[in-house]
């Protein structure tokens, strides 16, 4: 299988595709990007990387980062964060307060804002809000194993300037008693975590460790436990991808985390990790297509974790 000509392909594809989706329009510094760009990487588990259209270009993650945030938080407090956040899809959009009062200020899920928010509280622990936002940073930089990933200045200030229903549910949490530190030092540390600048190459090593069994094959290292490693891996599948969690299933069957920055990070156990970006959104606040990019993949490499070859 020549992935290297699979992804030119898929590239050559999405530069025709007429329906590329509308980039988010609440921070001005996501709505400026020429929704024209499309950049995809696969990672395998030897080490050897596929690129193809704008692979090389940073762009703001935003909730693909709570990937990270999750893997750092269960690494400080272990099984005992799920008294305070769930694991069930949410059936809701991404920024929701809807469920917050009938589930007692209790997040459905580390991947809607309201979880990635206790998760951020989580981190900042005893902590200055500077060092948690260092901690994340230094470990996506381990992870990449790349120095030069950043955060976007001016994507964090946009976030903290229109974060208004995100400073509602944080406060409405806290009124539950389930954030344990001020609502602006928590808030500070997430809408940070949201605003790391990374390339879809820089993107699809970090995750390695997650195609991997919980290793990171750069640095030979354990990150996380197997079967951590699994649990991340079964909530990005069924809660990744927000409110359209179930058609990203459906269409890709892949685990996979999308952020409102048009990046999307995909995983396949034992094989491969990816990364695609494309910042036109669809609906749901997914890239449009990064979405097709990777369903037109797992169809020419059989790749979806429901097919009897992958694996």
């Amino acid at each position: 299988m020549d992935l290297s000509a699979i992804v030119a392909d898929i590239a050559a594809e999405m530069a025709e595709a007429p329906d590329r989706g509308t980039p988010a329009d609440y921070i001005p510094a996501l709505s400026d990007i020429d929704p024209q760009r499309f950049g995809i990487a696969i990672v395998e588990a030897d080490g050897q990387c596929h690129l193809a259209g704008d692979a090389e270009e940073s762009f703001s993650i935003q909730s693909i980062s709570k990937v990270f945030a999750l893997t750092l938080a269960l690494g400080a407090v272990g099984d005992q964060l799920w008294r305070r956040v769930g694991r069930e899809p949410s059936g809701t959009a991404f920024n929701s307060i809807v469920q917050l009062e009938t589930e007692h200020g209790i997040p459905r899920n580390p991947f809607i804002n309201a979880g990635a928010i206790v998760v951020a509280d989580v981190i900042l622990g005893n902590h200055e809000p500077r060092e948690a936002i260092g901690e994340l940073l230094r470990f996506v930089r381990a992870l990449a194993g790349e120095d030069d990933i950043v955060i976007d200045a001016a994507v964090a200030r946009g976030e903290m300037e229109t974060g208004h229903r995100n400073q509602a549910l944080a406060h409405y949490m806290r009124a539950f008693g389930n954030l344990h530190h001020p609502v602006e030092r928590v808030l500070g540390v997430y809408f940070h975590f949201c605003a790391l600048a990374m390339s879809c190459r820089q993107l699809a090593l970090a995750g390695r460790y997650l195609m991997a069994r919980g290793v990171n094959p750069g640095a030979g290292r354990s990150v996380v436990s197997p079967q951590r490693a699994r649990r991340i891996n079964a909530l990005m599948m069924s809660c990744g991808h927000y409110d359209g969690s179930g058609e990203f299933a459906f269409r890709v069957g892949l685990p996979g985390k999308s952020g409102v920055g048009g990046g999307i990070l995909a995983i396949v156990p034992g094989r491969a990790s990816i990364a695609v970006w494309s910042p036109g959104l669809n609906a749901r606040g997914n890239s449009q297509l990064g979405t097709l990019a990777l369903e037109r993949l797992v169809q020419r490499t059989g790749w979806s974790v429901f097919d009897p070859q992958a694996g």
